[in-house]
C-alpha cells in the first residue's frame, strides 16, 4: 500500500467556510476538501455553483438508484432553462449544425431504458470479447513505437491513442483521424467548463459543429451501407417504442457526449493516472510486475477509484426530499461526487492508499451505479488491463523525467484530466 496524494502543498480548508471546490487550485487536488465534506457536511451546498454536493458512498448509492427523485434532466438540453452562454451555443447549432438532443446519459426512464437497449446490444459481452484481441494488439504496437527510446510523453504517445483508436474503429473513423477527433473532444470538454467568455463558447461550439459535419457524412453512408460497427447499430436500429431509429440530433449528441468523451477520454485519463501512480509509487510497481496476472485486475480498479476520471455528475431533484438530514428542495441540482465517495473511510479501509490486495476492489462508484451504470465499463476495463499488461511485459523500471513534469490537471469541475506525463523507463531485455 502507498499514499497517493501528490501535491506537496494541497489546499486544505480548515472549515466549511473555507471550502471552495470550484477553485481550480482545489480541483487540482480535491481530496483534502473531500475529506472535510465527508467528515462535516456529506451534503454541502457549493456557494459558487449552487449545487448540493453529495459525498458519502451510501448517499451516492441512494441517489443513483432513486431515479424518480433524482432525475438526469439537464438544463442545457432545454431552451427554456438555458443560461445566456448556452443560448449562444444553441443559436449557433441551429444556424450551422444540429442542436444535440438529450444524450443517453441525460435521459430518464422509460426513454433511457428504450434507448439504452441499442447500446446494450452494441456493448454485449460477445462484442467486447471480439474486440479484446484488437485492444491487446494495439497496446503492444503503440508501446513498440517508442520502447527503444527509453522515454516518452505517455499521454500523447500511449494513453490517448489506445482507447481513441478503438472507439474510432467502432465509429467508422480511420485511425489517422484520431488527432482531429481529439481536438474536437478537447473543445467539447472546455466548452462545458465554468467562466467561459462568449468568444470561448463560440469557439467550442464551432468545433463541435465541425465534428457534426464530419460524422453526418458517416451517418448517411451507413444508412445506405450498414456494416458491423457500433455506429452502424446506432444509426440503423429501430427503437420499437419509438417506431424509428435515432435521428441526426440524437446521433450527434451520442457521438460527442457518450461515445468519444465517455468512451475514450475517460479511459485515456485513467491510463495516464495509472502510470502516474506507478511512477510515484515504486513499491506498487514492483508488486504489480511481480505477478501481473494476480494484481492487474485490482490495480485497474484502484486507479479508477483513486483518480476517478469522472469526479462528479449532476442530478435534478424532482420533489422535496432529504439526504443525510439535509433538505433538498424540488428544482435544486445535486452533484454526486464519485471522487469523494470512492475515498469514504466507512466503505474503504485506508481510502487514500493504493492496495493491490484490496478485497472487493470493484465496489467503487467510478463507473456510477444503477440504471445509469457506465455501459462502456467492460471495454474500459479491458483497455486498462491490456495497457498495463503490455507495460509490465515490456518495461523493467519506470520513473518520472526530472524537470519535465508538473503533474497538473485541466481545471474541470466534473472530469479529472492530466495534461501531460513525461516518463523514462528501461525496457526489458
Amino acid at each position: 500500500m502507498s499514499e497517493i496524494n501528490r501535491m506537496d502543498n494541497p489546499i486544505c480548508p480548515a472549515s466549511l467556510d473555507e471550502a471552495r471546490l470550484a477553485d481550480p487550485e482545489v480541483l487540482e487536488c480535491p481530496f483534502p476538501t473531500y475529506e472535510l465534506l465527508l467528515n462535516e457536511a456529506p451534503v454541502w451546498k457549493d456557494p459558487l455553483t449552487g449545487m448540493y454536493i453529495i459525498s458519502k458512498y451510501d448517499d451516492l448509492r441512494r441517489v443513483l438508484l432513486d431515479t424518480e427523485t433524482f432525475s438526469n434532466w439537464r438544463p442545457g438540453n432545454d431552451p427554456d432553462h438555458m443560461t445566456d452562454k448556452q443560448k449562444i451555443a444553441h443559436k449557433l447549432f441551429l444556424e450551422k449544425g444540429w442542436f444535440p438532443a438529450a444524450s443517453l446519459a441525460g435521459r430518464d426512464d422509460p426513454e433511457h431504458k428504450q434507448m439504452r437497449a441499442i447500446f446494450d446490444k452494441a456493448f454485449r459481452a460477445s462484442r467486447i470479447r471480439e474486440l479484446d484481441g484488437d485492444v491487446e494488439a494495439l497496446a503492444y504496437s503503440l508501446l513498440e513505437k517508442f520502447i527503444d527510446d527509453g522515454k516518452c510523453e505517455f499521454i500523447q504517445q500511449f494513453a490517448v491513442p489506445l482507447p481513441l483508436i478503438i472507439i474510432c474503429r467502432q465509429m467508422g473513423a480511420p485511425d489517422e483521424d484520431i488527432w482531429q477527433i481529439k481536438e474536437w473532444t478537447d473543445a467539447w470538454i472546455k466548452g462545458g467548463g465554468f467562466g467561459l467568455t462568449d468568444e470561448e463558447v463560440i469557439w467550442a461550439t464551432e468545433k463541435e459543429i465541425e465534428a457534426q459535419h464530419y460524422f453526418q457524412k458517416v451517418f448517411e453512408k451507413l444508412r445506405k451501407e450498414p456494416n458491423d460497427t457500433l455506429l452502424s447499430d446506432l444509426v440503423n436500429t429501430v427503437i420499437p417504442e419509438w417506431g424509428r431509429p435515432l435521428n441526426d440530433n440524437e446521433l450527434h449528441a451520442e457521438m460527442m457526449q457518450d461515445t468519444f468523451v465517455g468512451g475514450s477520454e475517460t479511459t485515456t485519463n485513467a491510463i495516464g493516472a495509472g502510470m502516474m501512480l506507478l511512477c510515484r509509487n515504486p513499491n506498487v510497481w514492483d508488486q504489480l510486475k511481480s505477478d501481473p496476472e494476480k494484481y492487474l485486475p485490482t490495480f485497474c480498479e484502484e486507479v479508477v477509484r483513486l483518480e476517478g476520471p469522472v469526479q462528479g455528475l449532476t442530478r435534478f431533484v424532482t420533489q422535496d426530499t432529504e439526504v443525510s438530514g439535509v433538505k433538498l428542495p424540488k428544482g435544486s441540482m445535486v452533484c454526486v461526487r464519485f471522487g469523494a465517495a470512492n475515498r469514504d473511510p466507512e466503505q474503504f479501509a485506508d481510502p487514500h492508499t493504493i492496495d493491490l490486495e484490496r478485497k472487493k476492489a470493484g465496489s467503487h462508484l467510478g463507473f456510477s451505479s444503477g440504471t445509469h451504470h457506465c455501459l462502456g465499463a467492460p471495454l474500459a476495463r479491458r483497455e486498462l488491463y491490456w495497457a498495463f499488461k503490455a507495460i509490465t511485459d515490456r518495461i523493467d523500471e519506470v520513473w518520472l523525467l526530472e524537470g519535465k513534469n508538473n503533474l497538473r490537471h485541466l481545471p474541470n469541475y466534473m472530469l479529472r484530466i492530466m495534461k501531460e506525463l513525461h516518463i523514462g523507463f528501461s525496457p526489458k531485455s
